[in-house]
């Protein structure tokens, strides 16, 4: 059985062969009670956004994931799409989203997993 770090890397290398870039897999269970990972990753359309979430719909199936429901409104587009997988939680942003939010710097104490890549 998969640990959820492995899980975590996988979706990693998963989101780049989607071509998502920048993808980053952080270590926060130590900073909260709600989520283990984060990753996060750069899509540069709302389309590649759309396709690397089917593809990650597609590995929880395999992988005893589940998509927690989450209330999402977005004003301003496909900037960010959140997928709460529980203990991971996928970060899809634009590059504006994600400069202007800055999650590796808002979570800093996370510890940045080293994907040998």
């Amino acid at each position: 059985m998969k640990t959820t770090q492995e899980k975590a890397l996988e979706l990693a290398d998963l989101i780049e062969d989607g071509k998502g870039t920048d993808v980053k897999v952080l270590d926060i269970s130590k900073l909260n009670s709600w989520t283990d990972f984060f990753v996060i990753a750069t899509v540069t359309s709302s389309a590649q956004q759309q396709g690397i979430a089917k593809q990650i719909k597609d590995y929880i199936k395999d992988n005893d994931l589940e998509v927690h429901v989450t209330s999402r409104k977005s004003p301003d587009g496909d900037d960010w799409n959140l997928i709460d997988l529980g203990a991971i939680v996928v970060h899809l942003m634009s590059k504006a989203a994600r400069d202007f939010y800055d999650l590796e710097k808002l979570w800093h104490a996370g510890i940045l997993i080293d994907r040998n890549k």
